[in-house]
């Protein structure tokens, strides 16, 4: 497949050592030890058994590798490593998307290494990237409800719900009340940080951010802030929505009005109307400004998360409309 018809090329990411799919390197994924294996190869019949059925049992963390891919040889020893000394917290399964690119796809995974924790049967944490030992040991700290403390996992999950519910003084507090006992929690950073901009002080997230210890800032909840302010920067310099409706009520064929109403839709929240402008951009021409709406939706699809139910649906049709 090559980098221009494959709809995950050509994202920057977030992970500089992720490989985006296309990319072509000799080696094996599978790093040699002499000691047992720590994890399972699974294939596309065996995922059901191998990880939705046994994530039941405890988090079953899926490492999706490719045996081309250099930062997957760079992750492999240390995630093993990490998942050995974990002492059965979790269980890992490796899938070759080479062999099995059904799954990967369905996900929305959009480079490799790309790990994902499932439990009770669904996906519900994942990172990107060779990242270090310590950022494994937290995500499966966080993953198995353990390491920070139950306390502060709840703590979180609450901070979260209310976020989610609109309620942002409840979020802030529960999120200040994790950073008071965990100060470098990235989770609780990113939060906190992202209730700051909602609420209006961009001053306070960004001053919140740039505290990030320097292994925590390439941290899932971290990027997606700071793709956040990014996208906020573009649209204060797009002008007025009205007037670029009305433009494209003159000319559909406006691709630029289109393009800056999609930012603006996304600011807003409207992340499908957003979505389907960028999509019809790339259905009606992917020539304009080099393939630039694709390239902005694989932007949207970082700050809202590759497991949000519009990244994953706009994925479904961005390959249609590249594949047909």
């Amino acid at each position: 497949m090559s980098k221009q018809d494959n709809p995950y090329a050509g994202s920057t990411g977030s992970y500089a050592t992720s490989v985006e799919f296309g990319a072509s390197q000799g080696g094996n994924g599978a790093a040699a030890s002499d000691a047992a294996p720590a994890y399972k190869d699974t294939t596309t019949a065996g995922f059901a058994a191998d990880v939705i059925q046994e994530s039941r049992k405890q988090p079953v963390l899926v490492d999706f590798w490719a045996p081309w891919c250099g930062p997957c040889k760079q992750l492999a020893p240390a995630l093993e490593k990490v998942v050995r000394a974990s002492g059965g917290k979790v269980k890992l399964v490796k899938m070759n998307i080479d062999d099995h690119p059904s799954i990967a796809g369905q996900l929305g995974i959009q480079s490799i290494p790309a790990v994902i924790a499932f439990k009770n049967g669904q996906p519900v944490d994942g990172f990107m990237g060779a990242v270090p030992e310590s950022q494994i040991r937290e995500f499966i700290d966080r993953v198995a409800g353990k390491g920070a403390g139950p306390q502060l996992a709840e703590a979180l999950a609450a901070a979260k719900q209310a976020r989610e519910a609109g309620d942002l003084q409840a979020a802030a507090g529960l999120f200040d009340a994790v950073l008071a006992e965990q100060p470098d929690n990235a989770d609780a950073i990113g939060g906190l940080a992202d209730v700051l901009l909602e609420a209006g002080d961009r001053a306070a997230a960004d001053e919140l951010l740039a505290s990030v210890p320097e292994d925590k800032k390439d941290a899932p909840a971290i990027a997606a802030v700071r793709a956040r302010i990014a996208l906020a920067d573009k649209v204060a310099e797009l002008g007025d929505q009205a007037e670029l409706e009305r433009r494209l009520a003159a000319d559909p064929k406006d691709h630029q009005a289109r393009f800056d109403l999609a930012m603006i839709q996304n600011a807003l929240g409207q992340r499908t109307e957003a979505a389907d402008n960028l999509l019809a951009i790339v259905k009606a021409d992917r020539t304009w400004k080099d393939d630039g709406a694709r390239a902005q939706l694989l932007q949207l699809f970082e700050a809202w998360g590759m497991m949000d139910e519009v990244t994953l649906a706009t994925r479904r049709k961005l390959s249609s409309i590249l594949f047909s």
